[in-house]
């Protein structure tokens, strides 16, 4: 399956220039952990400079009854196109473009079970996100969203294929403009196969939560050891709990996942515990535990049988949220303070000189705004979790930063 892909590198030392270059972003969701039936996917095309010249995404039938994390109904999957019928949109958007994901390894699934269909395909040039960035910016992990968070991108709905795609061809091109990376050499594009019909996509709307604390949470929490199936698995984790709306079909799903995947029960157990307790690091190391904090971890907790790693937590009698930087702008400087701050609890307020904006209330915490050149107002999103049969993060009002 590897030899499917070229894996090619970026570095500030590379040669060849990659403004010119064209990729497309990826985003693939599937059956399984690692490996699995293809679901949905999401293509995106731009060019290294920053333009967007295309996009495709849809849901791909498969076995409505299984349970998925993805939140993809039996409905959806009923209507969708099978993945042969979508290889001309895909192929049209891949062809003459380096290809790029989080992790390449979906991207290789991908090109390995349409193989299964009797195409022939070349080797592809590829790019991994995850990989690129770590050798950018020090995180505390390099999951998707975190990526983004350091990259000052918005948030977005994880568990959709092409707002993912999407905040993966921004971070690229965060990486590409703003940090001058470059190629070691010229890149060789391959032919790719034609195809004439093309499919009715079926495509997929957010719905649910915004992102509030526990996403900030999620992306500060330590990556933690094991093999390629344990960290796919604390990655969907990470994401259902992230964007502020845990339902019990996801919960579920992910047992699935692990059952199928060859994950002990144990096994799970630890990565649960683990998780929480990471959770739970990240509202202490300030000093202070507000009350959505507290109710926040003691529902995720308790969804995910981990209520002992929180059953001595406290909310904080007196104190505030210490100061905290929103940092705006899309500079190098922009993006390593950024990084500092996801990977510091809480972010220290930077000495005056970076342009402070008026402190503002952000759920609990004291605001200001660093601004870098570049910079563009955005809103402070807070969520409030809706649904039944759902765990509910709330936390308070929105406001302007």
């Amino acid at each position: 399956m590897a030899e499917l892909i070229e894996r090619l590198s970026l570095s500030s030392t590379g040669q060849v220039p990659a403004g010119g270059t064209e990729f497309t972003a990826l985003d693939v969701k599937t059956t399984g952990l690692h490996t699995g039936r293809v679901l949905e996917v999401a293509a995106i095309r731009f060019r290294g400079d920053g333009t967007f010249l295309g996009e495709f995404a849809t849901v791909v039938a498969a076995d409505a009854n299984r349970r998925n994390p993805h939140r993809i109904t039996a409905a959806e999957l009923a209507d969708a196109p099978a993945l042969g019928d979508i290889l001309s949109q895909v192929f049209d958007l891949c062809r003459g473009a380096v290809v790029m994901a989080h992790d390449l390894s979906s991207v290789e699934g991908l090109l390995a079970e349409i193989s299964q269909l009797g195409v022939r395909l070349p080797r592809l040039p590829g790019i991994s996100l995850k990989d690129t960035a770590q050798a950018v910016l020090p995180l505390p992990n390099y999951r998707l969203a975190t990526i983004a968070r350091a990259f000052g991108i918005e948030d977005f709905p994880g568990y959709l294929a092409e707002p993912a795609a999407r905040a993966c061809a921004q971070a690229m091109i965060a990486l590409l403009g703003t940090h001058g990376l470059r190629f070691a050499q010229p890149v060789r594009f391959p032919e790719l196969p034609r195809y004439a019909s093309q499919a009715v996509a079926v495509r997929r709307s957010a719905a649910g939560a915004e992102k509030g604390w526990m996403a900030e949470a999620v992306d500060r929490v330590s990556a933690a050891a094991g093999g390629p199936v344990a960290q796919a698995y604390l990655d969907l984790l990470a994401e259902a709990v992230g964007d502020q709306f845990l339902t019990d079909e996801e919960v579920w799903a992910l047992a699935d996942l692990a059952a199928e995947a060859g994950m002990a029960e144990a096994e799970v157990q630890r990565i649960h515990t683990g998780f929480v307790a990471e959770l739970r690091r990240v509202a202490e190391a300030d000093g202070v535990v507000t009350s959505v904090e507290y109710r926040e971890l003691r529902q995720v907790a308790d969804a995910l049988g981990a209520l002992e790693v929180v059953v001595d937590l406290r909310t904080t009698a007196t104190g505030d949220k210490p100061t905290r930087v929103l940092v705006l702008g899309t500079t190098a400087d922009a993006d390593q303070l950024r990084a500092g701050a996801v990977g510091r609890v809480p972010a220290r307020e930077e000495p005056d000189g970076l342009g402070h904006a008026p402190g503002v209330r952000l759920g609990g915490a004291r605001v200001r705004t660093a601004a870098f050149p570049g910079a563009r107002t955005r809103r402070a999103r807070l969520a409030t979790g809706r649904g039944r049969g759902a765990v509910g993060l709330r936390s308070g009002p929105a406001a302007e930063a």
